[in-house]
């Protein structure tokens, strides 16, 4: 066995860490949440224990709790002319999903608030297909009848996208939750929507693959919401945005039209790339039904460093010696402030594994040997801690270990939920300015606000910046708005960088696009879903 090489200035931790990854690690474990069936994978998954309608580690809608103020009582948004459900139309959509139709009110309350408890409709009706050609029946009737139709997966998008604002119908993926086909050379799945990414991940795992986007609400989102909303996460450094790993799509337009466009082909240059348009479209152009996506092979070995930082300048240069020195193995690289590592110790009670640092960072890498991956590792951690670009760290290669640091990032917006109404905010900015937004805010608002902190993935140019207070207080979105847009847009960034814009964040589209930009996109709106019925008071800015 490679024994490590003694060097003075090491700590002890990372003796005993490079002799035991050369032994080899395994992927995190996996949590269970929510109910979905996968063929392969034995039945229901509620009996791990979960709301299928709430992410890992978010509080469900209880009695206990003070309800959510309707959206339109909140924000200034007036109801479209849709038509009201009647009780012939509840008896045409019992035909066409029979005893799939939910009007029971507590059945409706949670799929009418998001997770985050800021937005609430008042639909009436909740409707659950198995199959894309009941999505289609369901969206043909209610073109027909002029009725608003809300699509949802998991609901556990950030920005409202997901539930109702008024009465709109609220159309489940939840039941389409089957994988239709699995190649195991190529590594090509084809599933329905309405799978959990985390069954969908166990699914690969267990041939041999992962799934190419991870993400802390993965127990409970659907991976057609997923795709609907382009959502990031943790492995975009490693393995692209879901625009480059989606192969295919099958769509169900407003008007019931089924889209088939679900190739397997990792090469296809015949016309336009249609499934563009719906990647990112947040169900507003057609409703996604089954996708095809390519998962990568399953790495051998994993590790991963929870590393302090005494600046963000530090943080900085670690990023540029992690990308130089890890190169191909390097597999994410997030980082989060002190604020975030008070939160997640005083509200979720998880303990500091380092001293306590400004910044903190965590890297994971990914590869098929351990000796290779040990020795690249360690080098670097030599590098950087002879530099002084990192203060103090520790290092995980088995499952609880690893699990344990990644909850401490992943947590935190668990944490920030606990901690009052959060203002929040997914930008995308130029790295050297990355976190500059942060120390503004706290000049800024001073004792208005409770927290100000930062994280997200520093190798993205991601920021997550969130705000916490007592209570919502509309002089401290004041403050915050438009200003956090104004001062994004100074600098070339995007006021949304994986969240899309929803509900909350439609009105500033403006600040990252162009206004022919904006044009374009209501005409491609105006075509696929004329009457305006699909996911209506999202993503478009309400104003010309």
């Amino acid at each position: 066995m490679m024994m490590p090489r003694l060097v003075p200035r090491w700590p002890a931790w990372l003796f005993c860490w490079r002799a035991a990854c050369i032994q080899g690690a395994s992927v995190r474990q996996k949590m269970w949440a929510g109910p979905s069936k996968i063929p392969g994978l034995g039945g229901p998954r509620g009996a791990w224990g979960t709301s299928p309608l709430v992410p890992r580690g978010s509080c469900s809608a209880s009695s206990r709790t003070p309800e959510v103020m309707l959206t339109p009582e909140r924000y200034p948004v007036r109801r479209l002319p849709f038509s009201v459900v009647s009780e012939d139309d509840l008896a045409a959509l019992e035909r066409v999903v029979p005893g799939r139709v939910i009007t029971d009110p507590e059945e409706l309350e949670p799929p009418n608030v998001d997770w985050l408890r800021t937005v609430r409709g008042s639909s009436k009706v909740l409707l659950r297909p198995r199959t894309t050609q009941e999505v289609a029946h369901i969206l043909r009737y209610c073109h027909e009848r002029n009725l608003a139709v809300n699509p949802q997966g998991g609901n556990t998008g950030m920005v409202g996208g997901s539930t109702p604002v008024f009465d709109e119908i609220i159309l489940s993926t939840a039941l389409m939750n089957q994988v239709l086909s699995f190649h195991d050379v190529s590594g090509v799945l084809v599933c329905q929507a309405g799978c959990v990414l985390e069954a969908l991940s166990q699914y690969v795992e267990e041939r041999g693959f992962i799934m190419p986007l991870d993400l802390g609400a993965k127990g409970s989102c659907h991976i057609g919401g997923n795709v609907a909303t382009n959502a990031g996460g943790l492995r975009v450094l490693r393995y692209g945005s879901l625009r480059g790993t989606v192969l295919g799509l099958e769509v169900v337009l407003a008007d019931g039209t089924v889209l088939n466009c679900l190739t397997s082909l990792r090469k296809d240059n015949t016309g336009y790339d249609l499934k563009q348009l719906f990647i990112g479209s947040e169900g507003t152009l057609g409703v996604i039904t089954a996708v095809s996506i390519l998962c990568p092979p399953k790495p051998s070995t994993v590790n991963v460093a929870f590393l302090g930082c005494p600046g963000f300048a530090e943080v900085l240069q670690t990023f540029r010696t992690c990308r130089a020195m890890l190169g191909e193995i390097l597999s994410a690289f997030e980082f989060m402030d002190a604020e975030c590592m008070k939160l997640v110790r005083l509200h979720l009670g998880l303990s500091c594994p380092v001293q306590e640092s400004p910044f903190y960072v965590l890297i994971e890498t990914a590869g098929s040997g351990p000796g290779h991956d040990a020795e690249k590792l360690g080098c670097f951690l030599e590098q950087v801690l002879d530099s002084g670009l990192v203060t103090d760290g520790t290092l995980g290669s088995d499952e609880r270990r690893i699990k344990m640091l990644w909850a401490l990032r992943e947590r935190i917006t668990e944490a920030l939920s606990r901690d009052g109404y959060v203002y929040k905010y997914d930008l995308s900015l130029p790295l050297d300015r990355l976190y500059d937004l942060v120390g503004d805010l706290r000049a800024r608002l001073g004792p208005s606000a409770k927290h100000v902190v930062g994280y997200g993935h520093l190798g993205d140019g991601n920021l997550h910046l969130n705000v916490t207070s007592e209570a919502f207080s509309t002089s401290l979105l004041g403050a915050l708005e438009p200003y956090v847009y104004e001062w994004t847009a100074g600098q070339r960034g995007s006021v949304s960088a994986e969240h899309g814009l929803g509900f909350k964040k439609k009105d500033v589209l403006g600040y990252s696009k162009p206004p022919e930009a904006l044009q374009l996109m209501r005409q491609l709106k105006a075509l696929l879903d004329p009457k305006g019925i699909l996911n209506p008071y999202k993503m478009l800015p309400t104003h010309a």
